[in-house]
């Protein structure tokens, strides 16, 4: 009776996966590392030629905060506009409702 059980496919799904595989030991998990060549070395080392063309992080991170700011004025902007109607409106129908009940 536990032939059957071990060789059934409900005890392999309950089974941890390091029990799955014996021989999971033989073989790394990841790979070793590799010194990079001349070739990757030159590539990518800094070339002064192209330095004039890179952007700079202070100026890409003062238009970035630029541009978060804006969006927040539009949308602070947009939503004012939405609660003014909505208030215009409500104050509308107050009036309308205490003047048909003056009538």
């Amino acid at each position: 009776m536990a032939f059957f059980i071990r060789q059934s496919s409900l005890a392999t799904h309950f089974r941890s996966p390091y029990q799955k595989t014996e021989g999971s030991m033989a073989l790394p998990s990841r790979a070793f590392h590799v010194e990079l060549g001349d070739r990757e070395k030159a590539l990518l080392a800094e070339d002064p030629l192209l330095r004039r063309f890179k952007s700079y992080k202070k100026s890409v991170w003062r238009l970035k905060r630029i541009g978060d700011v804006l969006t927040i004025v539009v949308v602070a902007g947009c939503c004012y506009e939405i609660y003014v109607k909505a208030s215009l409106r409500e104050e509308a129908r107050n009036n309308a409702k205490a003047g048909g009940e003056n009538k």
